[in-house]
């Protein structure tokens, strides 16, 4: 007889990447194979821009929100209940109510952090009595060992694990893919990606300062930004940053692409940029889909992009807010064709090794198992 586990954790509508790995738990082969699943949808959020916004009908949503958590453990009688939950802010203190109602009601409980913020609230009075409640008696998935740091205050190193995400495998023939990134060797102007929507943490500002220092050096490349337009940064502001550069020309903006559209520009690429200082950074997804197209990855130290990207053999970690040091690890991988192809390679071994979606939802199955 299967163990009965009920999942409590972000899906689309909206899409983000959390929400992304739980529509993955939600249709794995593999979990629903080893444990009788059930699913309840944690947001509250309809959109994007819903997201971190207060209002009465987001009230009343978490109130059938509770009311649903509550009728189906007392009918399902779940041997693990798992949720994602927001590590900080008011987005805590709404999933501290559904985790504390959880425990109180004896269930074994393990949470899946997606974010990261708990060191940062951890010297507010409320925060931290919050937080030794609230970690008491559970267990905690991080996606990174580097993200232990954020919660060590109160969890033990014996009470986490850590599994990182991992995405679809879209390259099916791996050499032809590196027959793609070949093309870029010779007597072409290397081409550098940034793929993210325009926000000025995730490096948009950074990259074009480094790209204009790349400029006055003398070095040749084409970078194309691909990404949704946002509140901080619109088409017609981000053209006005390049045009201050004077890099019209050699930075080109592209808007939002999806599935086969975007699926070009990574193949197209030769080295991936990915500046960010974004304070809720913790395992972007975007660096595991630049490693499997066989890019090297130049990107920060922030959150846990340690564990994806190492240093010096997949591509490059530069400190946040460093534009100099940015633009210096791109003109290596601009100037060195071979190195690019090596690091690229290197990218896509350990992609394979730890990144997929298969060895995620083993990883993931292996962790329920030990906590049922």
């Amino acid at each position: 007889m299967k163990q009965k586990i009920l999942f409590i954790m972000h899906m689309p509508p909206p899409v983000h990447g959390a929400a992304m790995v739980g529509q993955y738990i939600h249709d794995s082969k593999l979990i629903n194979e080893k444990f009788e699943g059930h699913y309840i949808n944690l947001t509250t959020a309809k959109n994007l821009q819903d997201i971190g916004k207060v209002g009465f009908r987001k009230f009343v949503d978490f109130v059938k929100l509770l009311r649903r958590i509550r009728k189906s453990l007392k009918t399902i009688n779940p041997e693990l209940v798992y949720v994602t939950p927001n590590a900080c802010g008011g987005a805590f203190y709404k999933d501290y109510i559904v985790v504390q109602m959880i425990k109180r009601m004896g269930y074994q409980v393990v949470v899946h952090y997606h974010n990261k913020g708990v060191s940062t609230r951890q010297n507010r009075f409320l925060d931290s009595f919050l937080y030794q409640r609230f970690f008491k008696g559970i267990k905690v998935i991080l996606l990174s060992e580097c993200l232990y740091g954020d919660v060590k205050k109160y969890v033990k190193r014996e009470d986490v694990f850590v599994c990182g995400n991992g995405i679809p495998d879209v390259i099916e023939n791996s050499a032809c893919s590196e027959t793609v990134a070949s093309d870029h060797i010779d007597g072409k102007v290397p081409h550098v990606l940034f793929l993210s929507n325009l926000l000025i943490s995730k490096g948009v500002v950074v990259l074009l300062d480094s790209l204009k220092v790349l400029k006055e050096k003398g070095c040749r490349f084409v970078c194309d930004f691909v990404g949704g337009e946002t509140v901080e940064m619109d088409a017609a502001m981000f053209q006005a940053e390049v045009a201050k550069r004077e890099l019209e020309g050699m930075v080109v903006y592209h808007g939002r692409k999806y599935g086969n559209d975007k699926e070009a520009f990574l193949n197209g690429a030769d080295i991936f940029v990915f500046p960010t200082f974004y304070h809720n950074e913790c395992f972007p997804l975007v660096l595991l889909e630049a490693m499997q197209h066989h890019l090297p990855c130049v990107s920060t130290t922030e959150g846990g992009i340690p564990g994806i990207i190492d240093d010096g053999k997949t591509g490059f970690l530069v400190p946040k807010h460093d534009a100099e040091n940015l633009a210096e690890k791109i003109q290596v991988l601009l100037t060195d064709a071979e190195l690019r192809q090596r690091m690229g390679k290197a990218g896509r071994e350990k992609f394979e090794k730890e990144f997929t979606l298969e060895v995620f939802e083993k990883r993931m199955a292996e962790i329920l198992r030990e906590n049922v």
